[in-house]
């Protein structure tokens, strides 16, 4: 049997097709966000909500440079987080030639770094956003915990 959380690794990195409809709206002390439902083309995984680019924090640019991160803006209305904000600045080897390419790297390494290529090219020193992955049934075991925790005080 396949681990879950190779599951979630293949689901996230495209090894898995997958219909999308809109999530619900959730409240954050930033503001309201909706998401994403995903629904794997797969029996063996369930629907997953997901809220792609969620600020976290200010942008950390200009003065805020090299800074620890400060508390972001709050927002008014819905914000969509549909797609995936951009990520920090990095440096990626030539995975263009083959031959160059293997001599500094094996071939599972250059394998994998060429389908991340797709997920790395929006690239921006405003990178402190979240990719939030949460069961879409309302199965969360964290959360139940939570609230029998609440519950017995």
């Amino acid at each position: 049997m396949v681990p879950p959380w190779w599951l979630l690794v293949a689901f996230v990195f495209g090894g898995v097709s997958a219909a999308l409809t809109s999530s619900r709206v959730v409240r954050t002390k930033y503001g309201d966000v909706s998401g994403v439902i995903v629904t794997p083309d797969n029996r063996r995984l369930d629907a997953v909500e997901v809220f792609r680019g969620v600020p976290y924090a200010s942008p950390p640019i200009g003065s805020l440079r090299f800074m620890p991160p400060v508390t972001g803006s709050l927002w008014s209305g819905v914000k969509v987080a549909d797609r995936f904000g951009p990520v920090c600045p990095q440096r990626l080897p030539n995975v263009s030639d083959d031959t160059a390419a293997l001599k500094t790297m094996a071939r599972g390494r250059l394998q994998y770094l060429r389908r991340l290529l797709p997920y790395l090219q929006n690239q921006s020193e405003d990178c402190l956003y979240l990719n939030i992955y949460a069961p879409a049934q309302g199965k969360c075991e964290l959360c139940s915990f939570e609230k029998k925790k609440k519950g017995n005080k």
